[in-house]
């Protein structure tokens, strides 16, 4: 189970699960934000982690076999507030209960999650929208697609997506995070909000 082990693991937090991360952010019919759908892609180890002993040796897994697995993580994600933050006009967002929720193994055998996270109060485009993918702890490494990361889902006409890269480490923060590999981070520390992207959505 992906982020009930996770959990068990935070206290001792340095990266040990890597996410490749793909969002869509969802518009309603009166322009304004109602979801971001994430497609987050697993690592290989971490991906046989979580479906070992399901399914039948060497064949892919299927998405009804790993439906109660997929019903497990998204629900566990709730802990974590899904690892997803979002403000409008510097306002922080509530997101509700995911939906359209489902695990997949592709032929490579990654495991890929994919739901849709709906703002509990959909939000106007055209105030200063930004939301960034990262675990606090550090514990999982998220990084966005390189190609194409985030796209728009009948947004209105002249909206825009802006992805702004993490800036560099200072080398005290690099040495504390090669520590980490032996001590674990300490409370408190905020790699995981320092190495995130930030996807900035802009409508006129």
């Amino acid at each position: 189970m992906l982020f009930v082990g996770i959990s068990a693991g935070a206290a001792a937090a340095h990266p040990h699960v890597w996410v490749t991360a793909r969002a869509q952010v969802v518009f309603n019919t009166q322009g304004q934000i109602e979801a971001i759908r994430n497609a987050w892609v697993f690592d290989e180890m971490y991906s046989a982690f979580a479906t070992q002993g399901i399914g039948k040796d060497g064949q892919l897994l299927s998405k009804d076999e790993l439906a109660p697995l997929a019903k497990t993580n998204v629900e566990s994600l709730e802990e974590f507030d899904y690892f997803t933050y979002a403000k409008a006009a510097s306002q922080k967002i509530e997101f509700g209960a995911p939906a359209d929720y489902s695990l997949e193994q592709r032929q490579d055998k990654l495991v890929v999650l994919r739901f849709t996270l709906p703002l509990k109060t959909p939000t106007s485009a055209t105030r200063a929208f930004s939301f960034q993918v990262y675990d606090p702890t550090y514990f999982v490494a998220f990084e966005m697609e390189k190609d194409n990361p985030v796209s728009l889902a009948g947004a209105p006409k002249g909206c825009s997506i802006n992805v702004l890269g993490s800036n560099p480490l200072a080398a005290s923060d690099t040495k504390k995070l090669s520590e980490s590999f032996f001590s674990g981070l300490s409370p408190g520390t905020d790699f995981g909000v320092k190495l995130a992207s930030r996807i900035i959505v802009a409508c006129p």
